[in-house]
């Protein structure tokens, strides 16, 4: 394929690059996919039918002279701020980055910064902003004229992550690399806070710096919220919404559920989700948002202000 200003680059060959290149399909955008082996570019053409340039990105930029104006970057968690670093050095002007964008807190804000001195865009890929459960929701809570309250729980399943193979510090870092999906989610919702007060106890071999996190707060907007997460015990993430005529329930996040005000009765209500159920839930509309007009996409200087309370949450100073 040749490639021209108009090309977006697809960083990974990977599960995640599959999906991004299954929707850039549907969308009929000029692409090419820079991987790193073999054997991931055989497995990426087997799913998509297209063939990854291998060798890693490095390779790639050395050997190309066209400016990029856009790129997506789908690779393992350690890579994540590696890789956007190179691309933002090389002179892309527009990024969409898998989350939390960076393998540390340090790493984000060097993206930041390094986007700043580029006068690039970066955005971190929060797919589930884009469910079509939110969408339904934030029209709910507009109607309504706003939450007045909410809580949500980040409980991971610790039995399932323990096993599973990672970059060394991946692990460590859960917190960041996944849960932070959901409290996103329910801050992109409701408002990031003002004020924060938090607690932590217990520790995972694999996770040392907690496994039981309890708090509340209260938004910008002054709306109060509580959240709890206990990565020891059964649980499942979920975010519930509270507005003068509703009580919205994402548990789990890709349904919506609602109770009426003067009633009891809790009911899924009905969603346009037939993008989500085709593709990765959310990633269509994100992708469409990131070529477009960027609309409820996370920017990295929004997710760098959003470390200070992450950092609050897991209540550790040094992260």
């Amino acid at each position: 394929m040749s490639i021209n200003q108009q090309t977006i680059l697809l960083i990974g060959a990977g599960p995640m690059a599959i999906e991004y290149a299954k929707v850039l399909q549907r969308l009929k955008k000029q692409f090419i996919i820079i991987g790193r082996s073999e054997k991931s570019a055989q497995e990426f053409n087997k799913q998509t039918g297209l063939t990854p340039i291998t060798g890693g990105l490095h390779k790639f930029l050395s050997s190309n002279s066209l400016p990029i104006r856009k790129a997506i970057v789908a690779v393992n968690e350690d890579q994540l701020g590696i890789t956007t670093l190179e691309l933002l050095k090389y002179g892309v002007a527009s990024l969409l980055v898998e989350k939390p964008a960076g393998a540390s807190f340090e790493e984000i804000s060097k993206i930041k910064r390094e986007a700043e001195i580029r006068k690039a865009k970066v955005f971190v890929a929060y797919n589930r902003r884009f469910y079509a459960s939110v969408n339904k929701a934030l029209e709910i809570i507009k109607n309504d004229g706003g939450v007045l309250s909410f809580n949500f729980d980040f409980t991971e399943l610790s039995d399932r992550i323990e096993p599973l193979i990672k970059a060394p510090g991946v692990k460590a870092n859960w917190f960041l690399h996944n849960s932070t999906h959901v409290i996103d989610l329910a801050f992109f919702l409701a408002g990031t806070p003002k004020t924060i007060c938090s607690f932590t106890t217990g520790k995972l071999p694999w996770h040392p710096k907690a496994s039981i996190f309890s708090g509340a707060g209260q938004t910008h907007k002054g709306v109060l919220f509580s959240y709890q997460a206990n990565w020891d015990a059964p649980g499942r993430w979920a975010v519930e919404i509270f507005t003068k005529n509703n009580h919205l329930i994402f548990k789990p996040l890709e349904k919506l559920q609602v109770q009426p005000r003067g009633s009891f009765d809790v009911s899924f209500i009905e969603i346009d989700d037939k993008l989500d159920l085709e593709f990765k839930p959310g990633l269509f509309h994100e992708v469409s948002s990131f070529l477009g007009n960027h609309k409820n996409l996370c920017t990295i200087e929004e997710q760098n202000e959003n470390l200070f309370f992450y950092k609050k949450i897991l209540n550790d100073k040094h992260a």
